[in-house]
């Protein structure tokens, strides 16, 4: 029994591999032998999923779905009932389907308020993994924007913190280290976005107690694939990758033309399906936190986290195809 063309080679059980699953070896030959009875079984890679995949988090072996939801100008609403609607709907999507994290930040304008707003309605998923970020050059307030952002999200304690693009970072991290070390926060990371100043985080990763970084990374920005997720997996950093579509003008560019026939071989059945798959199939990548209005858009993006993702050589004729329109 062979998987499609371009799919990853390690074994893949219900749409994850072995290495995001942690199958036992007993568990694993069992699933072997069951392979062997081909022609009672569905090939493996189009098997039924019972979640989307997951990846674990390096430094707790938490799983965490590969496709999260970033609210990063979609939820900034303000107090506009209809549009709050409408991001309650996203959101309700979002965790029908079966995701987790969902990213903010005090930058981004009303959104954390919207979040509140949307968890409330929905009855405040216990399945969420809230990240959010500190933003202020005041080393002294970043413990009040915190908590501030907490009442907003309406939640006992956020899953992540963040520093925002490193405003201020040396004081904020020994805060979020001191929470993390009291349980009033799980995880603490860095972020930067749009490709700038991976030389600043670069040093922060290879000596600092982080759990996570946040990073700009697509098809076309490829340039942390060279230091900073070697890096990550050297040091056992989580990575969260913001602006997957750039902005939404990578959709718009590749949406002119028609989706090659070959990517039915991993599952992507649109173009936001293809360029998320690319970035999740990345070993060192935990997940990506695309933005959406729309109910119908967190839906296709989810769609990514779920059957086969490609391989080396696969993810290399899906950059040549994109570079190519």
């Amino acid at each position: 029994m062979s998987l499609p063309s371009g799919v990853q080679p390690a074994f893949w059980w219900r749409g994850r591999s072995v290495a995001d699953r942690h199958l036992s070896r007993r568990q694993l030959l069992g699933a072997v032998a069951a392979g062997a009875a081909s022609s009672l079984l569905r090939p493996l890679s189009l098997w039924p999923q019972e979640g989307p995949i997951a990846r674990a988090i390096p430094s707790s072996g938490e799983q965490l779905p590969v496709i999260g939801l970033g609210t990063w100008i979609t939820f900034n609403v303000g107090d506009d009932r209809e549009l709050r609607g409408e991001c309650t709907e996203v959101m309700r999507a979002f965790f029908a389907a079966g995701g987790r994290i969902i990213d903010s930040s005090p930058m981004y304008g009303s959104s954390q308020a919207v979040i509140g707003h949307g968890l409330a309605e929905l009855g405040r998923p216990t399945s969420l993994f809230s990240a959010d970020k500190v933003w202020t050059s005041s080393g002294s307030h970043g413990a009040e924007q915190i908590e501030e952002s907490r009442r907003f999200w309406g939640i006992r304690r956020f899953d992540l913190l963040q520093i925002h693009n490193l405003l201020s970072w040396e004081t904020h991290l020994r805060t979020l280290l001191a929470m993390k070390k009291e349980g009033r926060v799980r995880y603490v990371g860095i972020t930067t976005s749009e490709g700038r100043r991976h030389d600043e985080i670069e040093p922060i990763m290879a000596t600092q107690p982080i759990d996570f970084v946040q990073i700009t990374y697509n098809i076309l920005d490829r340039e942390v694939e060279d230091r900073i997720l070697p890096l990550a997996r050297d040091r056992g950093i989580g990575v969260i990758v913001n602006r997957p579509f750039r902005q939404g003008d990578l959709i718009r560019s590749v949406e002119r033309h028609q989706l090659p026939s070959w990517a039915g071989e991993i599952g992507a059945v649109n173009w936001a399906q293809f360029l998320l798959k690319f970035i999740v199939s990345h070993p060192n990548v935990t997940c990506a936190i695309p933005a959406t209005s729309q109910p119908a858009h967190v839906k296709e993006n989810m769609g990514a986290a779920v059957g086969a993702l490609p391989d080396a050589a696969f993810r290399r004729r899906m950059v040549t195809h994109v570079e190519s329109l």
